[in-house]
């Protein structure tokens, strides 16, 4: 209440008093004053009860207000104790910097202070070392300790000194000197001598080294022992090799027997290849020119191995010219074949190259004093300041740094590379005799020997060279072959140089290249042609290949390694290999004479059917030889066309390969049929079609059969006594199997199928590694079915074959000291053995390799036809599959591990892995290494390595030095290598006779091993028979640091290393490695847990074995992603090793998403726990116990429990929640990553923040497992049937009222309510029953006090509203909380998505509007219905979807819980079989307003509702033209019936009816057409005609009286005859079928006088108005204005309700934006503004309102544009089809005035400023003071006529948007109104036309001064000739003719007039004079032009103008013209051509 109304009340209460004392002193007024007492006595008592209430209220006020003061002073008190805490916090602050910077400050000193004594006590120590000289022994134990010391304190202040560092840099901005910088980056100071590194248990102790020459320096042996080794190794046969220098002596070249150069008076100063020195150390020694620090070099005691020639010991050739290829070949590499052969022993050496070995006497010392002796050590200051200078260059750099070796010897420490500086090396490459090296900067350096060099100096550089040619280019990646190198930019461009003698360097015709030179590639089948950009480059011998950026592969060079289908060698010009184009090409490799590819896997939908026969030779693929008792069925084909060789190569290849008889094959097939393994299965159809991989002396485990896919069900074999004892048979063969394995000392490493396992009652497409084979065979045991079961004996024992046969060892084979012929026999064996079975080593490992391969089947299926057995052979679908296929964003990211092995070229020693030793052309797929998931690939000389992401090494080639890493045997498949049994592989290299492995340590520091060719040992003579390593052996390389990346030439190899820079690099091969050992764990438990209990039977309930399947999918999803990351992490350490750069950094989402991403299906995290709540641990052990007691030793290893009273379910649960756990890892390892940058960094913090990320999502995983452990305690707890039915896995118990007290409001005495809130749902259990509320539509609200509960909930639910009552106010918010955040987290639907990326604050209650589905079960309107879409507070409220049981659906917009908007409504017709649907707009639950009803039977309605009926206007479409009775009603209904006005078209009867109706009848006035021409106008009662009316025939016949009925006439009444004739009387009878007449006959001729002729017939007096029609649409209009009735309302409110349409609209097409076009859409943008008018209305505002109408009449979404359109249709529906008649004409024109009236009434109510119809609007300008008449050429002073100003019609403003829709039904009618006068006008026309223009002028009497003389045609002035036509005024003739084209009738006055001026501006032109028209003189001319036009319907042109123009146009200047246009029409039909 208003405190002025209160006052306004006392006012009141005055006169009322005032009254009754008037009443006291008047008595006559007594009466009048009682009566207003009554009525105000009322008010007064509602005025006191009013001012009590105000009392009330003003007493709140104040005690508010006295509140209000209180709490200020509370608020301000508290702001004031808050600035003095804030103040004191300061303060404190302030004092803790303080104190903090002092503690600093104290710490600094002591650290500086022990630093400061530490460089004093080492400084010490090395002035002492300087003394004690054979007292070293001491000075190492100082040593030692002191390094341990120092190592203490290290990681001491590694913990605090960081930080302390940082801190003090920013308080006092410090700089300290290098000493503490180089402990805080964890070095030595620079006079600090390395510490020995201290003994780890994994390294083996190995026997100490002979000491070098340089040890023997540093123990101070002096010169004379130094020469004294020096003499001893001259004469033990060692030669001391120098390199040469510019100043080098002369004599250390003589001795060794060189010739001098020729034309020289001294020997040549040439240098020596770089691996020809016996120590680069004493090289640096004697050359002057080693100023620069150069890299750390492993270099070793000269080994020579065979066979040798002279240039490989290290001898210059002669510079004149160089060497022949062939004389390169045969003294580099030998005879084409010397690389495949063993190596001849030392013996066969010829005798000229034997006297060389050993020189004739010991070198002589130095000369000068610059040089030292050649034998002496150095002087020992000079070895100090080298020493200095070295450990400066390292401090400068620390990544990068160059390693060497040299093969065969691995017993001495590296030493530097001479003259190299100081920069970092990111790629290193070697050849034989060279090498490149590529810096950080993209610039490439070559070393060694380099004959291609044009210079002389250059050839053998002191020093790496520059590679000049390559300025100006970063390059990105190098490559090197034996004797060429090449390189590739950052663009893609590829640089070859050195030897191109069989065109590897992509040059013709020149034998070396000497300088990068870009090599052109470009794809001939582009067009234009496209340069090829190029990624990877690989170089053999005699060819390169280049991997493009489309992952295509380029070859040039010489042989079939190039895999091209040519034979003209070389190639030059760089081709496609075009076998592997459209293949994804990952990487490529280079042998010397083969070639490797890794390429990507297939897609399963890209998967080829296998075809049946080979595409070149045309032989099966797969053969079946049926047998007496069994089939033998093998996939194994050698393609004779694929190996064609030149002649060389084929006769190189007939030494080796040869042709064994008959007899061998028969008993090798003999023998392979005996040696079949027996099976424990009963039959062929119980045969398990897989692999099971093992090395040469691992088990076959009986758990995993043979094959891994189980065929049919178990339930169609039948268990007999024979299967039971097979069973057993297998299970003592494989149980004796691993015995024999363990009892021989090797682990048994479990088996692993190759193929990955299917999951049993799943499927999916087959992996792209499924065999053709596995599925022949599984689907002929299928095919043979129970006659497969009838032979199970024979089944088991061939199946026992079988086993025997795979469980048979071979026989160890010969070692490489053996004889050359039994090497090579095995060989041949080997290969025969691959052609025929495909089994070339072990026929165990080759099944498991997923090769060729045979098996036997009983000798039922020989009864199986084999076309029967190829069908069957076709890939199925299979189970659910453990290796995950594509997926997507990782595979883009990340490397792909779904790979592929192809390779081609030479293979004499099986390098091609195909199990044969044939050379291939083409490449071919390795089927062994299908499945293993290869990530790299490297070749050696003559054999081929691939790395696995298991981190394991496969190796297969030559063997002869053991360079494959296991047994001294040569193999021609893929074999496991045997590097290290503990740690995994992540790098190789491969080299001619050796490999080199990079392995995993447990300290994370790379441990490198190599395996080949071993030379002899220091002072030992050459051996006579080179031998290798028998087992690979561990370098001892600790100290150096941290091996990146490693490479192999031919007698050296190279290692890239990194300092560990304040842990960094620590830090990040601690997360490769930790991410590689996890993903071979996460392996293991896949194929040695997951896979066998996925195979298991009786695992429980079909629900418990599908969350198990879902968790074995999801577990493999993870895993491949882990070992995705695995390799990308070794490919990342062997790059730039930037931080921002890591994959688990730059894309952190592929790890979250793999763990929270619920878009496929629930992740890992939920799959794991929803098996866990369901027990499914506790219900997989029973039926597993006897599988996980036998491996619990396995399992307590893989899961990481030490603890052996750890039970199995403990056990397993740790282990599948390993994933989880691996989470903190990287938390940890990034924060390491972080803790190495400043913290101002970038670095730091993205490190920081993804390290927290990691961190809390493990947190919240932990959460989730706690929450699932819980949940299942709560499931144990409480077992019963209610439980039981709410148990379900993804469900979660929060919290529950048994621990938590809470009851119902007003709940009874002795009821029990048990309240359990789930993440999901609200549980309410009573006694027996239960109901559960789902939190997506659950509402709470704490009650305030007033409500009377202190501690009460409210809770709301769509159906339901009831009070939870907690027994304290904790526990009140306990719960409120618990049910917020539970509806909430239900709400975002995200409960496995921890708020990492971004700080997403917890919502402290949930939303009150949201989406949510319900489904009803009280409300007896939407009982069962289902409710999906918006809800507020319990109701549906926004979009949404509504569906019934029976089929009924609601889609649209609610509002309150109803229905309300625009919606869609589909109810179902079970008898029709169809649905009703309704389209259109709702309100409170109903059809209300605009809509599309389509029923069921056919019935359209388009129209109005309300109250879900039709109401208003509508259109009623029944039935079509085919049906029986098709209508069409348009018109007005009233309460789902017809009534008021509307037209109703009988399409059956062709009749119209347009007229009145009532309660669905024809009633009133109306009128009738017919097809046939009939006419009727009249009453109408109840559909028939009756009443009085007039009835009009087609011709002319005029019947006006009473009726009866339909065309029946009955009364009196009046029939007109067409000739003026008349009955009047009594009519009877039907019209048409005779009438029956009484009456008078009249002749209207007989009257004389005008009087007594009858009057004329006028129509439509009996029809309806035309106001009266189509009320309902203006009414409708007018009531979406906000008007109930015309022009009552307030136009502000009405241009709202336009807006809110408009938006509405909008709104509702937003969601199909083709309804709308981009026109459309800016239109109702534009129409949105309302138009705005100030000021005095002009003709611009009209113009302004006309272009408003014109918008807004365009689009239907306006009302206006609704309105008319809408009109538009009524009056098509009118006056189309049978109501073309033309009796309708008048009806028709008045109805579009009426049109015209009614819409500008709403014109004028939304624009009020809008003067009124026939008003004039002033001109704003005036018009221009002369204008041209057309009468005359003077100027017009307009006096005579003048125009005050623009006149406002609504024709003239309605006309134009109006009249061109309803054109064409009104224009057609006036044609059939004046069809009779058309016809006469028309005849004339033609007939006047017939004559030449100069004889019509003369005939229609145009004065000849106006008969044009001459005309202009085309520019041309012609002559008017008596025969000229169609050529006069012809302008002017034009311009009439477009009067058809326009619509309105002041358009068409336009045409008139311009005609008129065309006329007289040809005058003009030929009178050349000014003149005064008359009308005389005009008309003749006018006719001439209208005759000349030939206008059809030219008096429907003149009628319809004259009946719709403005009124105010009839007296001007445009009607005088129209008249004289309308005389010329009449004058037309009355001309006589004489």
């Amino acid at each position: 209440m208003e405190w002025y109304q209160l006052e306004a009340d006392d006012e009141i209460l005055s006169q009322v008093q005032e009254l009754k004392e008037e009443q006291d002193r008047s008595g006559e007024q007594q009466q009048p004053v009682a009566e207003t007492s009554k009525t105000i006595h009322p008010l007064v008592r509602e005025i006191r009860s009013l001012r009590s209430h105000a009392a009330e209220a003003k007493v709140t006020t104040r005690l508010y207000e006295i509140n209000q003061r209180g709490l200020e002073k509370v608020a301000a008190d508290a702001r004031n104790e808050n600035a003095w805490l804030q103040q004191r916090q300061k303060q404190l602050v302030q004092a803790a910097g303080e104190w903090e910077l002092k503690r600093q400050k104290a710490l600094w000193e002591d650290l500086e202070k022990t630093n400061k004594d530490l460089t004093e006590h080492v400084t010490q120590l090395q002035a002492e070392r300087a003394s004690l000289g054979s007292e070293n022994v001491l000075w190492e134990d100082e040593k030692q300790r002191l390094g341990l010391k120092i190592q203490a304190l290290l990681e001491h202040y590694r913990e605090n000194g960081m930080r302390l560092y940082c801190k003090l840099a920013k308080v006092e901005r410090l700089r300290r000197p290098l000493p503490l910088s180089a402990l805080l980056l964890g070095a030595v100071p620079p006079t600090l001598p390395e510490a020995p590194p201290l003994r780890r248990s994994c390294h083996r102790k190995r026997p100490r080294p002979r000491e070098s020459a340089d040890r023997a320096k540093l123990r101070g042996r002096g010169a004379g022992a130094e020469a004294r080794r020096g003499a001893a190794a001259g004469a033990s046969g060692k030669v001391a090799r120098v390199s040469g220098c510019p100043t080098g002596p002369r004599s250390l070249v003589r001795e060794r027997g060189v010739p001098e150069e020729a034309g020289s008076g001294r020997a040549s100063c040439r240098r020596a290849p770089f691996r020809s020195f016996p120590s680069l150390r004493a090289a640096s020694r004697l050359c002057p020119h080693r100023g620069r620090p150069a890299l750390f070099l492993w270099t070793l005691p000269p080994q020579t191995r065979a066979p040798v020639s002279v240039p490989t010991l290290g001898l210059p050739r002669p510079e004149r010219s160089p060497p022949a290829r062939s004389s390169r070949r045969d003294s580099f590499r030998g005879p084409a074949t010397a690389s495949l052969r063993p190596r001849r022993p030392p013996s066969s050496f010829p005798p000229s190259l034997a006297a060389t070995l050993a020189p004739s006497r010991p070198l002589r010392p130095g000369r000068g004093p610059e040089e030292p002796p050649g034998g002496l050590p150095a002087p020992r200051s000079g070895r100090l300041k080298e020493r200095k200078r070295s450990t400066e260059a390292e401090g400068s750099k620390e990544r990068g740094l160059v390693h060497v070796w040299q093969a065969g010897s691995f017993s001495e420490k590296p030493e530097r590379l001479p003259g190299w500086g100081g920069k970092t090396v990111l790629q290193a490459a070697l050849g034989v005799k060279h090498g490149v090296l590529l810096t950080e900067d993209g610039e490439v350096y070559s070393f060694g020997t380099l004959p291609w060099r044009s210079e002389p100096t250059s050839i053998c550089p002191s020093s790496p060279i520059l590679e000049d040619a390559l300025a100006g280019h970063h390059v990105v990646t190098i490559a090197t072959g034996s004797f060429h190198s090449g390189a590739v930019t950052d663009s893609g461009m590829v640089y070859m140089w050195g030897e191109n003698s069989a065109g590897q360097c992509a040059v013709a015709n020149q034998q070396y290249v000497p300088e990068p030179t870009p090599v052109s590639i470009s794809d001939s089948e582009s067009s234009p042609l496209l340069a090829v950009r190029i990624l990877q480059l690989a170089c053999g011998e005699e060819h390169t290949l280049a991997l493009s950026i489309s992952r295509e592969i380029w070859a040039w060079g010489t042989g079939c390694q190039l895999g091209l289908i040519t034979t003209a060698f070389p190639v030059t010009k760089p081709q496609k290999v075009e076998h592997l184009a459209g293949r994804v090409v990952l990487q490529v490799a280079c042998g010397a004479f083969h070639s490797l590819a890794l390429v990507q896997c297939l897609p399963s939908q890209d998967l080829k059917p296998v075809p049946e026969r080979c595409n070149q030779c045309s032989q099966l693929l797969i053969t079946m030889t049926d047998k007496e008792d069994h089939v033998i069925i093998s996939d194994s084909h050698c393609c004779p066309l694929g190996v064609t060789l030149s002649e060389s190569q084929a006769d190189s290849h007939t030494s080796t390969a040869f042709s064994p008889s008959a007899e061998a094959l028969d008993n090798q097939g003999e023998t392979f049929e005996n040696t079949i393994v027996e099976s424990g299965l009963s039959s062929a159809a119980d045969l398990r079609v897989g692999s099971v991989q093992t090395n040469s002396s691992e088990a076959v485990s009986s758990q995993q059969s043979v094959l891994g896919m189980p065929v049919p069900s178990a339930a169609s074999i039948p268990s007999d006594p024979i299967t039971q004892a097979a069973e057993g048979y297998l299970g003592k063969l494989s149980s004796r199997s691993v015995k024999e394995d363990s009892e021989s000392g090797d682990k048994p490493v479990p088996s692993q199928p190759l193929t990955e396992a299917a999951v049993p009652n799943l499927y999916a497409p087959p992996p792209p590694s499924t065999s053709a084979l596995n599925s022949l065979v599984v689907s002929c045991a299928s095919a043979v079915g129970v006659r497969v079961a009838a032979t199970c004996e024979a089944g088991a024992l061939s199946l026992k074959r079988v086993m025997n046969f795979y469980g048979a060892v071979p026989g160890e084979p010969t070692g490489p000291e053996g004889p050359k012929d039994s090497r090579e026999e095995q060989v041949k064996q080997e290969s025969m053995q691959g052609k025929k079975s495909s089994s070339l080593v072990d026929i165990r490992e080759e099944e498991s390799e997923g090769g060729s391969r045979r098996l036997s089947l009983p000798g039922l299926l020989s009864q199986v036809s084999p076309r029967l057995l190829r069908k069957a052979a076709r890939v199925r679908p299979r189970a659910v599959v453990l290796t995950p296929t594509y997926s997507g964003e990782a595979d883009a990211l990340l490397p792909s591990l779904r790979t592929e092995v192809w390779t081609w070229g030479r293979g004499k020693e099986g390098q091609l892995g195909h199990g044969d030793v044939l050379p291939r052309l083409q490449p071919l797929c390795v089927k062994c290494l299908d499945g293993k998931e290869v990530i790299h690939l490297g070749a050696g000389g003559s054999h081929s390595l691939a790395l696995t992401a298991k981190s394991q090494v496969y190796s297969w080639g030559n063997n002869t030095f053991g360079q494959l890493g296991h047994s001294n045997f040569p193999t021609t498949v893929p074999r496991l290598a045997k590097i290290s049994s503990d740690n995994g592989i992540w790098s190789f290299a491969a080299a001619q006779d050796y490999s080199l492995f990079v392995v995993d340590t447990e300290d994370f520091q790379p441990g490198l091993y190599y395996s080949g060719w071993q030379g002899p040992a220091e002072g030992d003579s050459l051996p006579e028979n080179p031998s290798g390593t028998q087992a690979p052996v561990l370098l001892s390389c600790s100290k150096l640091g941290y091996i990146s990346r490693i490479t192999a030439g031919k007698d050296r190899y190279l290692a890239l290393v990194d300092r560990n820079i304040m842990g960094y690099i620590a830090s990040l091969h601690e997360l490769a490695t930790t991410e590689r050992r996890f993903y071979s764990k996460l392996s293991d438990i896949k194929s040695q847990i997951l896979r066998p209990l996925l195979s298991l039977e009786n695992l429980g309930t079909m629900a418990t074995v599908q969350l198990l399947q879902e968790v074995a999918s999801r577990f493999s999803k993870l895993c491949y992603l882990i070992g995705q990351h695995g390799a990308s992490l070794s490919s990342f350490l062997q790059g730039t090793k930037e931080a921002r750069s890591l994959v688990v950094l730059k894309h952190a989402n592929l790890f979250l998403d793999s763990y929270t991403e619920q878009v496929s299906g629930p992740v890992y995290c939920t799959s794991i726990t929803n098996f866990l709540v369901m027990g499914g641990f506790q219900l997989l052990a029973k039926p597993a116990i006897d599988f996980l007691n036998k491996n619990q030793e396995l399992l307590q290893d893989l899961s990481e429990v030490n603890d052996e009273n750890t039970q199995l379910v403990e056990i397993l649960h740790s282990l599948f929640f390993l994933p989880i756990r691996r989470l903190h890892n990287y938390a940890k390892v990034l924060l390491k990553l972080a803790t190495c940058f400043e913290v101002s960094s970038s670095e730091y913090q993205k490190l920081q923040d993804s390290s927290s990320c990691y961190e809390s999502l493990a947190l919240h995983l932990g959460r989730k497992r706690k929450e699932a452990e819980y949940t299942l305690g709560f499931w144990k707890t409480f077992p019963g049937k209610m439980t039981d039915s709410l148990r379900k896995p993804e469900r979660r118990l929060l919290c529950e009222s048994s621990n938590r007290a809470l009851s119902l409001q007003h709940a009874g005495r002795f009821s029990v309510n048990w309240f359990i809130l789930f993440n999901d749902a609200l549980v309410h259990a009573q006694f027996s029953t239960h109901h559960v509320f789902p939190l997506t539509t659950l509402w709470v609200e704490p009650l305030s006090e007033e409500a009377g509960s202190v501690n009460g909930l409210k809770i709301t639910t769509p159906e339901e509203q009831f009070t939870l009552i907690s027994s304290t106010p904790q526990e009140k918010t306990k719960w409120l909380r618990a049910i917020s955040q539970a509806v909430d987290q239900a709400l975002r639907g995200t409960s496995d998505l921890p708020p990492y990326g971004s700080c997403s604050v917890q919502r402290q209650e949930p939303p009150i509007s949201r989406s949510a589905k319900y489904t009803f079960y009280k409300d007896p309107r939407l009982k069962d219905a289902t409710y999906n879409g918006r809800w507020l507070l319990g109701k549906p409220h926004g979009r949404g979807v509504l569906k019934w049981p029976d089929g009924k659906t609601y889609t649209g917009m609610f509002r309150n819980g109803l229905e309300e908007g625009y919606g869609e409504y589909r109810i179902p017709n079970k008898a029709l079989s169809k649905d009703d649907h309704y389209v259109g707009h709702w309100k409170e639950g109903k059809m209300c307003g605009q809509g599309v009803y389509s029923y069921a039977s056919g019935e359209v309605f388009e129209g109005c509702f309300q109250d879900d009926m039709r109401h208003g206007h509508g259109l009623l479409r029944s039935g079509k033209l085919t049906s029986s009775s098709p209508s069409m009603f348009i018109g007005q209904w009233i309460m789902d019936k017809k009534a008021g006005y509307g037209v109703f078209d009988d399409i059956t009867r062709g009749e119209k009816y347009m007229g009145m109706w009532q309660e669905d009848a024809c009633q009133g006035n109306g009128v009738v057409v017919t097809q046939f021409g009939l006419y009727y106008e009249g009453n109408f009662h109840l559909n028939k005609m009756m009443g009085n009316g007039i009835l009009l025939s087609e011709d002319d016949t005029i019947y006006e009286g009473e009726f009866s009925d339909d065309w029946t006439l009955s009364g009196k009444g009046t029939l007109t005859m067409p000739n003026g004739d008349y009955i009047e009387g009594y009519f009877s009878g039907e019209w048409g079928s005779g009438i029956k007449i009484t009456g008078t006959y009249f002749k209207p001729s007989l009257y004389e006088n005008d009087k007594d002729r009858p009057k004329v017939l006028r129509l439509g007096n009996l029809s309806v108005a035309p106001d009266e029609k189509w009320k309902a649409v203006f009414d409708e209009c007018w009531h979406q204005l906000g008007c109930e009735s015309p022009g009552q309302g307030e136009v502000w409110k009405a241009w709202d309700n336009i807006a809110v349409a408009l938006t509405t609209s909008r709104r509702q097409h937003r969601d199909s934006p083709e309804i709308l076009s981009r026109s459309q859409t800016q239109t109702l943008e534009s129409l949105e503004f309302i138009p705005q008018h100030v000021g005095a209305f002009s003709v611009e505002k009209y113009e302004d309102i006309r272009k408003y109408l014109i918008k807004a009449c365009d689009t239907p979404l306006h009302p206006l544009g609704r309105l008319v359109e809408t009109l538009v249709a009524v009056y098509r529906m009118t006056y189309v089809g049978v109501g073309a008649n033309r009796r309708l004409l008048q009806e028709a024109v008045k109805e579009i005035k009426s049109y015209l009236k009614r819409i500008f009434q709403l014109v004028r109510f939304l624009f009020p400023e809008l003067p009124e119809e026939g008003s004039t609007i002033p001109l704003s300008a005036p018009l221009p003071a002369e204008k041209k008449s057309f009468c005359t050429g003077k100027a017009d002073s307009r006096s005579e006529s003048p125009e005050p100003g623009y006149v406002v019609t609504s024709s003239g403003l309605l006309l134009p948007v109006l009249l061109p829709r309803l054109y064409p039904p009104l224009f057609m009618l006036y044609a059939l109104d004046n069809d009779r006068e058309e016809d006469v006008y028309w005849e004339c026309v033609l007939r006047l036309n017939k004559q030449p223009d100069t004889a019509l002028l003369g005939f229609l009497g145009v004065q000849r001064k106006f008969w044009p003389v001459t005309l202009s045609i085309l520019g041309e002035s012609k002559k008017v000739l008596p025969t000229t036509k169609d050529a006069c005024f012809a302008s002017a003739v034009e311009c009439l003719q477009q009067i058809s084209t326009t619509f309105t009738p002041s358009d068409k006055l336009k045409v008139i007039q311009q005609t008129f001026e065309e006329i007289s501006q040809s005058v003009l032109a030929s009178l050349q004079e000014d003149f005064l028209w008359s009308m005389d003189d005009l008309f003749p001319v006018f006719l001439y032009v209208v005759l000349r036009a030939r206008i059809r319907n030219l008096g429907s042109e003149v009628h319809l103008i004259e009946d719709l123009m403005d009124p105010y146009l009839q007296h001007g200047e445009q009607g005088i013209m129209f008249t004289t246009l309308k005389a010329c029409y009449y004058q037309i039909q009355r001309e006589k051509l004489n």
